[in-house]
């Protein structure tokens, strides 16, 4: 019975997560990469309720060879932007942001956690996001947890369907750097990214 009303309690804290498969293409891909340079990092954002302080949403961005979010489950896109599964490329400053302001409103905050590691390390996040396929609907923080948890230095962190409970696990790494982002936004104005004819984004 406490599996079954866990499992319920999952299903409802992840609610604002959802599934979409899909596959870009090889010149998408390499148009739209972005290399940002060193240091090399690793970054846990989290999406929590404001009203209940529970998790809604877990992603990860790494800054590797080239710089990409790893966003399992997740409903934010970008026309520009290329997507293989869950991993969008081509993560500027300026998407980082506009992926910020999608989740931050009234009713939700997100908190970025950052840790720098090494090169080899950081590559090897950014293999294991690319590889690790789509990820089916309120899966999202476990996705997340998978891809860290084999990796060297985030032995620790736990295999978990809770977004807040894998953001307090990463906390406790060493080097953690921690800010919260928060939006007067309404639910029904965030992040809105407004199409034009000639399929040309603008920020509204």
């Amino acid at each position: 019975m406490l599996r079954l009303v866990l499992s319920l309690m999952a299903v409802v804290g992840l609610a604002a997560c959802a599934a979409e498969p899909k596959w870009a293409s090889d010149a998408d891909v390499q148009a739209a990469r972005f290399v940002a340079g060193p240091p090399t990092y690793v970054t846990l954002y989290t999406v929590l309720n404001n009203n209940s302080n529970s998790g809604a949403h877990s992603a990860i961005l790494v800054n590797a060879s080239e710089r990409a979010i790893f966003d399992p489950a997740g409903t934010w896109y970008h026309p520009r932007l290329p997507e293989r599964n869950e991993v969008h490329f081509g993560m500027t400053d300026k998407m980082v942001a506009y992926y910020i302001d999608y989740h931050a409103r009234k009713t939700f905050r997100v908190v970025e956690q950052k840790v720098f590691v090494s090169p080899e390390v950081a590559e090897l996040v950014l293999a294991r996001m690319k590889a690790y396929g789509a990820v089916p609907k309120a899966m999202c923080t476990q996705a997340t947890s998978n891809v860290l948890r084999g990796v060297p230095g985030f032995e620790s962190l736990p295999s978990t369907w809770f977004p807040k409970q894998l953001s307090i696990a990463f906390g406790k790494l060493p080097g953690v750097t921690t800010r919260t982002i928060t939006d007067d936004d309404d639910d029904n104005n965030h992040g809105v990214l407004l199409v034009q004819a000639n399929g040309k984004p603008v920020e509204g």
